[in-house]
């Protein structure tokens, strides 16, 4: 019970029994200050008493709770937990928030942006970044999902390409849009199948020029620089069966100067995407009506 309350909730044992306390003395304090403000109406115990208590309890309970809270160190948390509580009493359906898995095969800069521009925007519930996909048991993205408290997903290519795509893993966390954001593999037709339109890649250049099988990173930036462009930038697009193929959702410029290498043309790159991406993927969601 323990356990899946720490999974749940994702926290550690210490932060477990924290969050457990606050909900023991908040609830009591509740109960002692609904009980001493009645006590001044001179009620006889009876179903009024009874009815205006429990609406007192309820009216007290998260004031309570975020008081306890404080003290205890676990302010942020159940300011998150009556968020969302109450964004499920107020929310229709069609607004909750949506579950996107990010699936990334390297340091994931990117995917650490995509992250806390929706944890700014969790009182909006447009979406949740429930999982992390990645190929490479080294990589930097899980490092940035171990510190988020995300759930990873680590694959393995036989499975990806010829088995199941792991169609049963994304269903079960409930995943309903999948953000690539510097994952290498090309994707399968059975995955693109089961999430069509629902699967967004950023790509660091203007395509359809300098896409394709090995135009990832430096690759890209260095044809960019060798085939002397004035211009580069970055592609959002729908993915499809291809490498870097798919209608095109949003594309932003930089200029390439003489004195630019692969490595000052990146950093550009690197800003345009993380000033961009977040915000298209916002606004996919709400074209689509999935919030």
């Amino acid at each position: 019970m323990l356990e899946k309350l720490k999974k749940h909730w994702k926290v550690n044992g210490v932060n477990l029994v924290l969050i457990i306390a606050t909900f023991a003395l908040g609830g009591s304090l509740c109960g002692f200050a609904g009980r001493k403000i009645l006590l001044l109406t001179n009620l006889d115990k009876g179903f009024s008493w009874l009815f205006l208590y429990i609406l007192l309890v309820t009216l007290l309970w998260p004031l309570s709770v975020i008081l306890v809270s404080i003290p205890l160190g676990q302010f942020a948390f159940f300011k998150k937990y009556i968020i969302r509580i109450w964004n499920k009493i107020t929310s229709k359906k069609k607004n909750k928030a949506v579950n996107i898995a990010i699936f990334a095969s390297g340091a994931g800069t990117n995917a650490k942006k995509i992250i806390e521009y929706f944890e700014r925007s969790e009182q909006k519930n447009i979406a949740t970044i429930r999982l992390i996909v990645c190929n490479k048991p080294g990589a930097g993205v899980l490092n940035i999902a171990c510190e988020k408290k995300i759930p990873v997903l680590l694959i393995e290519k036989e499975r990806f390409f010829s088995g199941d795509v792991y169609l049963p893993a994304l269903k079960e966390q409930s995943i309903e849009m999948i953000v690539l954001a510097g994952f290498l593999w090309k994707l399968p037709a059975a995955l693109i199948q089961a999430y069509p339109k629902k699967i967004i890649n950023i790509h660091p250049a203007l395509l359809p020029k300098f896409g394709g099988k090995g135009m990832y990173g430096k690759h890209v930036h260095e044809a960019v620089i060798n085939h002397k462009e004035k211009e580069s930038g970055i592609s959002i697009h729908f993915a499809d069966e291809l490498y870097d193929h798919g209608e095109i959702i949003f594309q932003a410029k930089c200029t390439v100067t003489g004195s630019d290498t692969a490595d000052t043309l990146a950093e550009k790159i690197h800003n345009l995407e993380h000033s961009n991406y977040p915000a298209v993927i916002e606004s996919v969601l709400k074209k689509q009506n999935l919030r």
